[in-house]
């Protein structure tokens, strides 16, 4: 059973001792939003991404790893091959691997989900991207 480090600074809940005392990497910034990574592993990577209003993620996908994402808040548009789905909170869905897919923020206040990856290769540079409203180099 894990072992739990009350967080004091806010009301979420505690995070495992493991992943604190690790230390939880750093928040990195992108046009759309953030990410940060909360834990990863072999085989593995759990983030937390934050999507700001009005803002998408591109249309992407990734030869080696799959994806599960888990809407906290606000409203996720998600594109996964020929479907379109709208998701609020507490609902999920799952991006197989070498599918394109699309992450959007069509709401009002930030979207936060959390982003389960599993795959034999979790690197960033698995993204081919097909369209990118940052004008980011297709990969």
């Amino acid at each position: 059973m894990a072992q739990y480090q009350e967080n004091t600074q806010t009301n979420t809940l505690p995070l495992p001792v493991a992943i604190t005392n690790r230390g939880v990497a750093a928040t990195e910034l992108r046009p759309w939003g953030s990410f940060t990574v909360l834990e990863e592993g072999r085989g593995y990577k759990i983030k937390r991404i934050e999507v700001k209003p009005g803002h998408r993620l591109s249309l992407q996908m990734h030869h080696h790893r799959s994806e599960h994402w888990i809407v906290v808040s606000g409203t996720a548009r998600v594109v996964c091959g020929e479907q379109e789905v709208l998701l609020s909170n507490n609902e999920s869905t799952y991006v197989p691997q070498c599918t394109a897919h699309r992450l959007e923020n069509p709401g009002v206040i930030p979207l936060v989900l959390i982003e389960v990856q599993n795959g034999e290769y979790l690197g960033e540079d698995d993204i081919i991207r097909y369209q990118d409203d940052y004008a980011r180099t297709k990969n």
